[in-house]
């Protein structure tokens, strides 16, 4: 007589995670661990990346109860006896460019995949936001879990009022960029980036940065930011981003914020309806506004 495993899911690394139940004590990369969240799985422990430190980046929680669940550590400190400490059935991560473990040294992955299943989703630029989604619905959904109903119907309610919002005869430029300090800015090349293709695609007028260096990013100065006139700046708003008030020493970033409307924006954020949600209504309350003050 043919097993059959109770549990498999094929990731984006082309690997077959397998258990011999249905995992239900996991471990994530925090923006996994959101993800799942808002499919209603609570993990059981988080680990960060190598830009995240020894605390848990709130920007990156989305609605995750963070007193409540442990924060493991992050990146190159983080050992994998650590991970195992948490007893976890399964660890949960996202992979770029579908074959690292994003958030852990290759070395550690590798040993923890020799005692804990490992599934990966891929969020790199290979992939549209939808895609995204649903991959991580399909991974709820071999966990038994899924999102609350009503779900579908709000999401394609807000990219109707995105859609609408962008249709008018303004339409507002757009940067999505995140600060690296006073003297140096990172602007997002909006095709790498599976949520700012959606916006893009919704009728969002992104601004691309010049071409150059940097597959994601192009890193220039704030001159070189404040001359792409934008009227509406999506701001990373991770930990490791610099902050407003860190900038206002440089007159181009003070020129630009005094011309644009701030967004914050989270290139890592839950990629969940019910995040994407709020993102596209977000975008398109800020996009009317600002079409509405516009000469």
């Amino acid at each position: 007589m043919e097993h059959s495993t109770p549990w498999e899911f094929s990731d984006d690394r082309g690997r077959l995670a397998v258990a011999g139940d249905r995992p239900v004590r996991i471990v994530a990369y925090i923006q996994a661990g959101a993800t799942l969240w808002d499919h209603g799985i609570r993990p059981v422990g988080l680990f960060g990346s190598q830009h995240d430190g020894a605390a848990p980046d709130p920007a990156k929680s989305g609605e995750l109860p963070l007193t409540e669940i442990p924060y493991l550590g992050s990146g190159g400190s983080l050992h994998p006896d650590t991970l195992l400490e948490a007893e976890p059935d399964l660890v949960v991560a996202v992979t770029y460019d579908g074959e690292q473990v994003y958030g852990l040294e290759q070395k550690t992955a590798l040993e923890l995949e020799a005692h804990v299943p490992v599934a990966t989703v891929a969020v790199g630029p290979g992939r549209s936001l939808a895609e995204v989604r649903e991959r991580f619905a399909a991974l709820a959904g071999s966990l038994g879990r899924g999102e609350p109903l009503g779900s579908a119907r709000e999401l394609d309610a807000a990219e109707d009022t995105l859609r609408q919002a962008t249709g008018g005869a303004v339409r507002p430029r757009v940067v999505a960029l995140s600060p690296g300090g006073p003297e140096r800015v990172h602007l997002a090349r909006p095709g790498a980036w599976p949520d700012l293709r959606a916006l893009a695609e919704h009728g969002v007028g992104l601004v691309e940065p010049a071409a150059g260096s940097g597959a994601n990013w192009s890193t220039v100065g704030w001159a070189e930011a404040a001359a792409m006139a934008p009227d509406i700046v999506l701001m990373d708003v991770r930990a490791n981003a610099a902050r407003p008030e860190e900038l206002r020493a440089d007159e181009h970033w003070r020129a630009l914020e005094s011309r644009a409307r701030l967004l914050p924006w989270n290139p890592e954020a839950p990629c969940s309806r019910r995040a994407h949600t709020r993102f596209f209504t977000l975008v398109a309350d800020t996009v009317r506004a600002s079409a509405a003050e516009s000469p």
